[in-house]
């Protein structure tokens, strides 16, 4: 930064008041850099954090996949042997691409995972787009059925006692016992 005092005011100031600021400025330095130090290195563990949780979620993921193969294996077998050999090779393409994708996850890293996103989102941007839009409309979807749910749930923990309907046969201790004569609407029978 430039010094903007005059000369006369530069005359005025010892060497003492100059070598004052000087040192302010350098603590202000040293903090500044101290601080960003601490910033970098709370975000690189936050970033070790997240790759950690990925790789564990994926491996996890994997497995889960791995076991529905195998699922999915067993169940053509069983329709191979009822003689159904087109529902069969359906259940084994499935079980082959489960298991491909379920090996690809428990072998992959949090950062190869993150990476290969990436990329498929260069590559397939508008498929990106169209999985956005689909996973909004199911979570607003679910956010709209689960609001009217807890609206449903406070109104009648609000208004526990909401009047009902009058059918005639209420009186000022309870309900009157239906006359043999009447019917259930509380006209007479007619039969």
């Amino acid at each position: 930064m430039a010094d903007v005092a005059s000369p006369a005011a530069r005359a005025r100031t010892g060497p003492d008041d100059q070598g004052a600021g000087e040192k302010a400025k350098e603590t202000a330095q040293q903090a500044a850099g101290q601080a960003q130090e601490k910033a970098q290195e709370v975000a690189g563990q936050a970033r070790g954090r997240v790759r950690e949780q990925v790789d564990q979620r994926s491996t996890q993921v994997g497995r889960q996949l791995s076991q529905s193969a195998q699922d999915a294996r067993s169940i053509g077998e069983q329709l191979r042997r009822q003689g159904k050999d087109g529902p069969a090779r359906l259940a084994d393409q499935a079980a082959n691409r489960a298991e491909r994708v379920g090996g690809y996850l428990e072998n992959s890293d949090g950062d190869k995972l993150l990476r290969d996103v990436e990329d498929f989102g260069r590559r397939q941007p508008v498929a990106v787009v169209l999985g956005g839009l689909v996973i909004g409309f199911a979570a607003s979807r679910f956010l709209k059925a689960s609001s009217e749910d807890r609206y449903r749930s406070t109104s009648v923990d609000r208004y526990p006692s909401t009047p009902r309907p009058s059918t005639g046969r209420e009186s000022f201790g309870g309900t009157v016992p239906p006359s043999p004569a009447l019917g259930e609407t509380g006209l007479p029978r007619t039969s």
